[in-house]
């Protein structure tokens, strides 16, 4: 990816109105509006969407990437759809030009693949029209800050960290009537994900009407250096889970070779569960973005907050760059 982007660099010279601003450096000390959803001066910067639609046998996610390389652009997006009845995992990356950020109303767009924010305000749904999703998006809670308002350290880079955590799903998957619950996420920083840092994450749903994100971030060589829990209540408050510990259970190998921890168990202050992968064949090798990792639907149970709950959402776990081998091969 380097390489490309300081090729693009050199074609930015002399068409200065291709070139940005230098990215803002990060700064752990200012905490982000929860509202504000548009776009930053940022080095990184994603939106997010990901589903686990049980009752009609579907999961997707859709991801809008945004890079500022000194000053050059960089925007790809991805969706990847799988079909629960049949296992079968669709995977499309977009890298058309001409990408479009604005705020508010939150209007992010790559070629034809769009999020629209449909109004002004917390309430205000969305509708996600991208390849395979033409689905709409309503908020059963406003967007929140996760503490401490960033995930990440200075070794491994920070993203500022805000989501819309419970969002009822409508539309259609890939033809299909679609009906659920959704996730959104907004991270904007200075880390190099798949570089610089790796991760195990988790934004899921409990039966108790809470959600709840976990984020285990390690270094390239596997250290952890940051193991996070927000728990975004019925109230619609982010708060952080004291003693949170993430146990790897079954492993899975992809057909790449790389290893995957597909079942957890989690403990914390407040209670125990268990979350295992849906479908284990959901890694992706995303060569827009030169990283290998698995996204897919889990569901779990245990107790949380004094009661027996169920859970369900989804997990991504980030494998690591692609090689060279695996950047040259035909898609």
């Amino acid at each position: 990816m380097r390489a490309r982007i300081l090729l693009a660099s050199l074609m930015c010279v002399p068409v200065l109105t291709a070139c940005l601003p230098r990215a803002e450096r990060f700064d752990g000390a200012r905490v982000p509006e929860a509202s504000a959803l548009g776009p930053n001066r940022a080095a990184t910067e994603w939106w997010y969407v990901s589903a686990y639609l049980p009752d009609t046998g579907q999961a997707f996610h859709w991801a809008q990437f945004k890079v500022n390389y000194q000053g050059v652009p960089y925007n790809v997006a991805h969706v990847a759809v799988t079909d629960l009845n049949t296992g079968q995992v669709q995977f499309l990356e977009n890298r058309a030009p001409g990408a479009t950020f604005t705020f508010p109303p939150l209007r992010v767009r790559q070629g034809d693949w769009s999020l629209t924010q449909e109004g002004a305000g917390n309430t205000a749904g969305f509708r996600l029209v991208a390849g395979p999703l033409d689905v709409t998006l309503t908020p059963q809670k406003g967007p929140v800050v996760h503490p401490p308002g960033y995930s990440g350290t200075p070794e491994t880079g920070q993203l500022y960290y805000q989501s819309v955590t419970r969002l009822s799903v409508g539309g259609t998957v890939a033809g299909r009537a679609a009906r659920g619950t959704a996730w959104l996420d907004h991270q904007w920083g200075d880390q190099q994900p798949g570089r610089t840092a790796l991760w195990d994450w988790f934004g899921v749903h409990l039966s108790d009407g809470s959600d709840l994100m976990l984020y285990r971030v390690r270094t390239p060589d596997g250290r952890v250096v940051q193991l996070a829990g927000s728990e975004v209540g019925a109230d619609g408050v982010a708060r952080a889970v004291g003693n949170v510990s993430m146990t790897p259970a079954r492993t899975w190998v992809s057909g790449s070779g790389r290893t995957y921890v597909l079942d957890w168990t989690v403990r914390s202050d407040r209670g125990e569960l268990t979350l295992r992968a849906v479908n284990d064949t959901q890694e992706l090798l995303a060569r827009s973005t030169f990283v290998a990792y698995w996204e897919g639907p889990v569901r779990g149970e245990g107790r949380w907050g004094g009661n027996s709950v169920t859970v369900d959402g989804m997990g991504e776990f980030v494998g690591g760059p692609l090689s060279g081998a695996e950047l040259s091969r035909t898609p």
